[in-house]
């Protein structure tokens, strides 16, 4: 056998990848309504998943959903109904703001505070932006 043929060979037996090729996809949000809260059981999930603070991520979602809430355990209890998919867009948001990079757009990135300005620190490309809130 030749190069090409133990080539084509060997990329016959590699698996194909199943996702779209988009590695960073975030869960969407678990829930449901209890009376007039709303409850999302995958919260803490959701924030393992991006590497954020459960306290940072939360605060940001109470301020953009203008609504009141706390966390329970695993869960968030907001009061009052909100549907999902607004959720899910205050999520994107808080992604696109705190957790991707402006650069390269990868999500390796971290949080860093020097004096009174918090700074996104991409892990993967090394570049660093100041972050106005």
């Amino acid at each position: 056998m030749d190069y090409e043929q133990l080539l084509n060979d060997a990329y016959s037996k590699i698996k194909k990848p199943e996702t779209s090729g988009e590695r960073f996809e975030i869960p969407k949000v678990e829930g449901h309504f209890e009376g007039k809260k709303t409850i999302v059981t995958n919260f803490t999930q959701i924030a393992s998943y991006i590497r954020r603070s459960h306290e940072q991520f939360l605060k940001f979602l109470l301020r953009e959903l203008a609504v009141s809430g706390q966390k329970e355990g695993d869960r968030l209890v907001l009061n009052n109904k909100i549907p999902s998919a607004k959720i899910n867009e205050k999520i994107q948001q808080y992604v696109k703001e705190f957790v991707l990079c402006k650069e390269c757009g990868k999500p390796d990135t971290e949080l860093s505070k020097e004096d009174r300005l918090t700074f996104l620190k991409c892990l993967a490309c090394g570049a660093k932006h100041s972050i106005s809130r």
